[in-house]
């Protein structure tokens, strides 16, 4: 009976595990469909947004039968962070979006109107006029309008006084100056010494003011000239000018060389106002682009003429697309205004292009929405956080990598007045100590005589001091009794 029982318990037992492990079975089996049905759930449920773009290296470029480029990585990485997939058209018309003479809008901006896309993903500048019709998300990449031309489109014609660039207006003034005041101020030592000039009215004082300049001039030459100085004044004041010279003329030579050695990377055209001066190239832009609009708009005068000049000769200088621009430039006598960002792109893939240093309109590039699209603060603020994750500039990395192996100079620029300022102030300093030292032996050769005769210290030098600057009217009469008295 107990065995009975026994086994009763058993077999009742063993039936509850197995009822109670199909069910968590069943369960876990349910919970893994849910999760499944969620997960896949996403991928069927994600808005699918069709995007209009432009064929323009880097941006957007065809390989093989797909589109690569910055944009199409930027596309991915903004799906990516909001979830959801895309269909990419290149616009019909090839334009990126102008009011065109009906009034209606071309290009991708009249895309977005017409709502035949969703977005704009392409290098699109963000415009007054644009903005008015269509949304733009916070800028992708920043840029400017620059002049991209060939390093060797212009012949750079040395001027006359090409010499004297090393230096500055002020320097070149201050050098004069420094010349004329040393000189005089060796003359004038060279007086007052009287171990230089011994007997004021037996000998003759050989430093003249014309031998001073003389003198001066010698030393600029690394020439010995005469009167070679005998006082320790003197020679103060000759060592003085001597090593301000020396310092002088190295500074020279070397940013000299300098601007002989870089003079070829030097592009004659540096800002706008330089591309309106000459008369070999033409220069143009994009037709209908936010460039040409930019130079219409603008109130500066320099951009005037430029718009202007563009318009009478648009047939010639207005180009329909970037390559037609580079190509023209690449051939020669064409400069092109355009965005800056393309512009270094070129001068990237050819290395005999260059871009001018002048950048004016700072502007940037959007993403364009239609107007109220909830799809404009959700792009702008993932595109600030690709910003500061530093995947934008790793991207500008990527895509705008130079082929060039020499890479352009540091501009080159005359030596600034204040790089010299402290040799101007040796100099001041040197001449000072000359003058003292003169006036100290002067003194002590008016002490000597004083011992010597009857006359104060003060009268013999202020004698001596008269004599010497040939100062007349001041000397005391002498105490000897006259030819007429002695008779």
């Amino acid at each position: 009976m107990a065995t009975g029982l026994h086994f009763m318990f058993c077999v009742v037992t063993i039936m509850v595990l197995l009822r109670g492990s199909s069910h968590a079975g069943a369960s876990k089996k349910d919970d893994a469909l849910s999760k499944g049905s969620d997960a896949e759930r996403p991928e069927e449920d994600l808005p699918t947004l069709t995007v209009t773009t432009i064929l323009e290296d880097p941006y957007v470029m065809v390989r093989s039968t797909e589109l690569e480029g910055y944009c199409i990585d930027l596309l991915k990485a903004l799906a990516s962070a909001l979830h959801f997939s895309y269909k990419v058209k290149v616009v019909g018309d090839g334009q990126y979006g102008a009011i065109s003479a009906k009034g209606n809008w071309t290009g991708m901006i009249g895309e977005i109107i017409r709502q035949e896309a969703d977005i704009a993903v392409a290098p699109l500048t963000v415009t007054s006029a644009r903005e008015e019709v269509v949304s733009f998300t916070t800028p992708f990449l920043q840029t400017g309008i620059g002049i991209l031309l060939r390093k060797d489109s212009v012949s750079q014609e040395m001027p006359l006084f090409h010499f004297l660039a090393p230096f500055s207006k002020e320097t070149w003034t201050g050098l004069l100056l420094a010349y004329v005041l040393t000189c005089l101020c060796l003359c004038l030592v060279a007086r007052l010494s009287p171990c230089e000039w011994n007997e004021p009215k037996k000998e003759e004082n050989h430093f003249t003011f014309l031998n001073s300049l003389w003198f001066g001039a010698g030393a600029l030459a690394f020439q010995g000239v005469t009167p070679r100085p005998k006082a320790l004044s003197v020679r103060v004041v000759a060592a003085i000018w001597w090593l301000f010279t020396l310092a002088l003329v190295a500074a020279y030579v070397a940013n000299f060389t300098a601007l002989l050695s870089s003079g070829s990377e030097q592009l004659p055209i540096q800002t706008f106002e330089d591309l309106l001066k000459q008369r070999e190239l033409e220069f143009g832009t994009l037709d209908g682009s936010s460039t040409y609009y930019f130079f219409k708009n603008s109130k500066n005068p320099v951009h005037q003429l430029i718009y202007e000049y563009m318009d009478k000769r648009r047939d010639y200088v207005l180009v329909k697309t970037y390559q037609e621009a580079i190509q023209r430039v690449l051939e020669g006598k064409f400069a092109f205004i355009g965005e800056a960002v393309s512009l270094d792109l070129a001068a990237a893939r050819h290395c005999s292009l260059i871009r001018a240093p002048e950048l004016i309109g700072a502007r940037g590039f959007g993403i364009a929405t239609p107007k109220g699209s909830p799809w404009t603060p959700r792009l702008s603020v993932a595109v600030l956080r690709l910003r500061e994750a530093g995947l934008l500039e790793q991207l500008r990395s990527r895509w705008w990598q130079s082929h060039c192996r020499q890479q352009p100079r540091e501009r080159w620029a005359p030596l600034p007045p204040r790089a010299l300022a402290g040799l101007f102030v040796a100099l001041a300093a040197g001449l000072a100590l000359g003058v003292a030292a003169a006036l100290l032996e002067l003194s002590r050769r008016s002490r000597r005589g004083a011992t010597h005769g009857q006359r104060s210290c003060c009268s013999i030098f202020m004698d001596e001091l008269c004599t010497r600057l040939q100062i007349t009217g001041t000397t005391r009469p002498s105490p000897e009794p006259s030819a007429k008295a002695s008779a």
